[in-house]
Parts: C-alpha cells; structure tokens; sequence
C-alpha cells in the first residue's frame, strides 16, 4: 500500500475509533469559508500571527526584482501583465494587457465603457507623458435639457447639490477607455492592440473564478425608473451579471461570451469598432431607448488627449500629479499645507514627531484635507472651457494663506455648498520594465457598475462619470456638450530630479487625493515602505457632509478624541480606504544595479509580482 494510501486508511481507523468523531467534525465544519457570512467558519475567530521581521502589523513584504513589475488589484490580471513582459513587452504594453484582464474579472469596477488617465514615464527621455482619455458629455447634454426632466442644481441640498442624476442614462458620457488603450500602445508600446487584447478575450470566453474582494462588491445598482415609484435593475445587465439570477460568489466561475464578442471585434477592427463600427450602433440604441442624447457623431468624434502633469515638492522630492479635470491636484495642495502650516498649527514639531497614534496627527491631516478639497469644489473643472490657475493654487504662497483657516483644537465645518461627493469604484495598476519604463495608471466605470445599463449583445455597463457635473451656471463644472466632468480618478509619480522614485497609485472615488496625500506623508515623514504605506490605517473624509470614516483600529485608537474635537465621525469603515498599488525603483539609471520594489493593497485581491 502507498503512504498516501495508509495515511488515508490510518485516518479513517481513527476517525471508527472514535466513535467518528473527526468525521463529524469535518462535516460540520465548512471548509475555505468567507467570514462576515452565515455559514463562517470558527477560524474566523482566530487570532492574527505576526511577521517575525520588519513592522509586525504588515500584512506582507514588499515584492523585489530586477527586470519587470507588475501591481494591480486582481491576481490574473497581473500576471498577464507579468507574462507580457517576460515575453518582451514594455510597461505600456503590460498595462494595456493588464487593465484589459481587469475590464473581464473586475466588470464592477472597469470596462470598456469606462474612461482612462495615465502617467508613463519614458526612460530614454527621462520624461513623464500624461494621457487624459476620459469622457465627454454628449451632444444634448445641457442644463436646460436636464431642467426640462426635473433636474435643477440645489446648494442648500447636502451631498446632491449639483442637482446631477448619479445612475441610469443622463450621467453616461462618451467612454474613452478603448481610445486610451490604443492612444498608449501607438505612441509608447511595442506590441499590439490586438495582442494586448487576446488574454483578456480568452478569460471571458471560458471563464474566470470570481475572488473574494470582487464577489462581495458584485452588486448591481437599480437604475431604471419606474412610473409607479422607485427603480428597478436594467434586464439586460441582470442577463449578463447575475447567471441564474444571482451574483456570482468567490470561487465560481463566470463567463461573458458577449464582453468576448466586443473584445475580438476591436481586435480584428480597431478602436474603429468601438467608436464607429456596430458597438458605436449599440450604445447609441441603448441610449436612445432609455432617453440618453448621445449620438453616432459624438462617438465617432471622441478624442482623449496628452496633458502635462502638475507637480509640487515634498521633502526634497517632485510629486506629480495629473491636471484638471482630475481632482489628483489636491493631493499636492494637502502636502504643500501640511508642509508650510504644521509650524503654524503645532510649534516645534513635525508629523514624524507627533506619530500616527496622536490625534493631533489625524485632526491636522483632516484639516489639511478639507482645505484642499475646499479648492477641488471650488476651481476643478474641464480646462479646455475653464481656466483653472494651477500656478497660483499649487504656491507654496497658496498653502500659507489657507494656515489660518484651521483651528489646531477644533475641526471646521465644510458648508452644504459644492459637487456631489464621489463614491467611485476604479482599478489602478503600475508597471515598468527592464529598459526602466514605468506606468502610473487608472481605469474607471465610475459607480459600482457604472450608470448600470448594460449594452445588449456586447458584455459591458456605460459608465456614469457625469454624475460629477453640476447643472449650477455658476460652477466652473457646469454640464456643457463635448465637456469633460470633474473627475475623481489619480494617478500619481515622485520623481528626484530626472530619474522616476515611484509610481503612486489609490484608488476610490473621492478617496483618491486625499488617499495619495496620507500615503506621501506615510512614506516621506514616517519612513514606510510601500507595503507598510498602504497597510497602514487610513481616513476618508467627505467634503459636502463633512463626514470622517476611520478604520476600525483608528477608530478604537483616536475616534473619541477626533469627535471631541468636533469631528463627525461615521461608522468605522474599511471598505471605504479604496486600494493602493505602487512601484519604486532604486538605481534607475543604472541597470546593473536598478531594483524595483512594490506594494499591493491587503484591501484588495491582488498582487505585486515580478522577475
């Protein structure tokens, strides 16, 4: 008899000698179980190990290696990434790859009807490029048109004050994700579109299984209305999302034979397919039949466009970060505040010496926040309609003047003006590669499935980043046709001088600059590593109703003394921290000795992986 064979036959005597005992236990006890859900195993209950080096709370070690990189949120979307690299693709090729694998295994999150920005940095120009590929409202999109449906802007209204719908059709604008993915490999990559395309093909032909994190946000928003009262789910993303009427759970494996149809039509046509060919006709009568205004024209015109990022110094580094639309800005005007106000605010001291167990240190991030947001409300919007004086509000001088709205004991009060806050749920990924490329970049449906609406035949929700516009004709973000609307998705890089120190990535709505600020200050005046830098507990604080989420550690460690401070505090919250991805690179411009370090978030279901 084989040793498997014995080792099995000695554990069922055991189990007959005791009465079957272990037997009983297995059955009773569910096996790879979920916890939070009823069936939760007892190890559900167990107490955490420690590492036995390093931080004792860091959920994992850094990744390190020499000749590529790879981070994002889902496991085999980064080792698609990984496998185009090992195959000779470059950074911008291993994003597309990437972020494709990611429109088929995080739909929830990102599709091909979603918008795209990205920083990429080129080593032989020792220069970093920024692609804003995000959406455009369409034709009919207006004030007025909004006014004759009910809709009006409503400042006193707190948190819905710009008076925009958030799902269903009016807040879909013009995708420009498939325009991005090519506008990338055409200028920088070194493969093809439809190379870059096939993996993510092949998973939603035969399937993927779903994991943990993106099963529990599989959910799908009510987003037609109904005349008697409320909403109700679009049937066609109940065909497409829920097979045999459920969401998928961890582990099951889910198809999307149509999302595969409109994947090998762009391959075999070009962005053409997506923008003028049959997809362009779906959209256009899906939008039409629920009473959207987008047309064939406003498709078939869509262009994204290569922007300069903006950028601020922190402790001796460049932080760049992407322009307006984007809200990323405002993670340069919290550093710059928490850099010019802290001798104001706490005399003598610094963030490093105050530490991230006091609650001064959160009470003065939140405060730094507030004041960069209350800009964001303010001045973010569509350049191209707008001027937006970024020379002025990213000043040091700026930062000075802002120090005195903030009381060092007491939290302030943000008013009911301004934007609808953005929930958001996004992808991010970073790549770079052996000849010391590197890519910053994000990815978006907006909402959790978007607008909600699903393209019948073709596999993917449109995405509702409208929501964003305000129908108030005094907002610089006021809704106009062809206009981009603030945008809350970032994408970031620290340089020290011409060569790249990271990329800097955190997905999550609204999240996201304030999410890039707490991850500076983690890294520059604490000293983490990336993986410590995300691992690390974080705030979300929401500007309209002036609402701080905290972690639960956080909250047990200085939640009572934030709220007696003022601070309105929500249930604490994790799920709200969005997820960070980042790669830093030392020895860049050497390649005998570079050496690529990255982190992934613990939040998420991902990986950093490399060779």
């Amino acid at each position: 008899m084989s040793g498997r064979r014995s080792g099995l036959a000695l554990g069922l005597g055991l189990a007959i000698a005791l009465g079957g005992s272990v037997l009983a236990q297995t059955a009773s006890t569910p096996l790879f179980s979920t916890c939070g859900k009823p069936d939760a195993a007892p190890a559900c209950n167990a107490i955490r190990g420690e590492r036995t080096e390093g931080w004792a709370a860091q959920s994992r070690a850094e990744v390190f290696a020499r000749h590529g990189m790879v981070t994002t949120s889902q496991p085999l979307a980064a080792q698609a990434g990984l496998e185009v690299l090992r195959n000779g693709g470059n950074a911008v090729d291993a994003a597309v790859a990437t972020a494709a694998v990611l429109s088929v295994v995080e739909p929830m999150n990102v599709g091909v009807g979603g918008d795209l920005f990205a920083i990429v940095y080129i080593a032989k120009e020792h220069k970093l490029y920024a692609l804003n590929a995000s959406g455009m409202a369409p034709s009919g999109a207006t004030p007025e048109h909004f006014a004759s449906l009910g809709y009006r802007a409503d400042p006193t209204n707190w948190g819905t004050g710009s008076g925009m719908p958030q799902g269903g059709i009016l807040p879909v604008t013009v995708p420009g994700t498939v325009w991005g993915w090519d506008a990338m490999l055409k200028r920088f990559g070194s493969r093809s579109l439809k190379d870059m395309l096939a993996p993510a093909a092949a998973y939603a032909e035969e399937g993927f299984p779903v994991s943990e994190r993106i099963a529990d946000d599989w959910r799908l928003p009510k987003s037609l209305p109904l005349k008697a009262c409320c909403s109700a789910v679009d049937p066609d993303s109940l065909a497409v999302w829920y097979p045999g009427g459920k969401p998928p759970v961890a582990g099951q494996i889910f198809r999307n034979p149509d999302l595969a149809k409109t994947l090998r039509l762009i391959q075999a046509q070009g962005v053409n397919a997506f923008y003028k060919g049959e997809i362009a006709q779906a959209i256009v009568a899906k939008s039409t039949a629920l009473g959207g205004t987008m047309t064939a024209a406003d498709l078939a015109a869509y262009k994204g466009e290569w922007v300069e990022p903006v950028h601020t110094s922190y402790h001796g580094h460049e932080v760049y970060e992407l322009p307006p639309p984007s809200q990323d800005w405002g993670a340069l005007v919290m550093v710059n505040v928490l850099e010019q106000c802290l001798p104001t605010w706490a005399p003598g001291q610094t963030l490093a010496n105050l530490g991230p167990r006091s609650p001064l240190y959160w009470h003065l991030m939140v405060e730094a926040k507030k004041l960069a947001y209350a800009d964001l409300i303010a001045f973010n919007a569509d350049p191209d309609f707008v001027k937006v004086p970024m020379d002025r509000l990213l000043s040091k001088a700026h930062a000075r003047e802002l120090c005195g709205k903030v009381d060092p004991k007491r939290a302030s009060s943000t008013g009911p003006a301004g934007e609808a806050d953005g929930a958001g749920d996004t992808i991010v990924l970073s790549t770079a590669d052996e000849a010391g490329n590197m890519v910053a970049w994000v990815n978006s449906n907006f909402s959790g499935f978007g607008s909600g609406l699903t393209v019948p035949g073709y596999g993917f929700v449109l995405h509702n980043r409208g929501g964003l516009f305000s129908l108030d004709p005094k907002s610089p973000n006021v809704i106009a046709p062809h206009k981009r609307p603030y945008n809350t998705l970032a994408a970031g890089f620290v340089m020290d001088g011409a060569d790249p120190l990271m990329s800097l990535l955190l997905m999550g709505g609204d999240m996201q600059a304030q999410g890039h600020g707490q991850a500076l200050v983690n890294i520059f005046d604490l000293g983490a590593n990336l993986q410590m830098a995300t691992d690390m507990a974080r705030f979300r604080h929401t500007q309209v109703p002036n609402r701080l989420v905290l972690e639960r550690p956080l909250y047990d460690a200085v939640g009572k003394d934030l709220e007696a401070m003022g601070h309105k505090l929500g249930p604490p919250d994790s799920g709200a921290m969005g997820g960070f991805q980042a790669i830093a690179v030392a020895s860049p411009g050497d390649k005998s000795k570079r050496v690529y370090r990255a982190g992934s978030d613990h939040r998420k279901d991902g990986q950093a992986v490399g060779f």
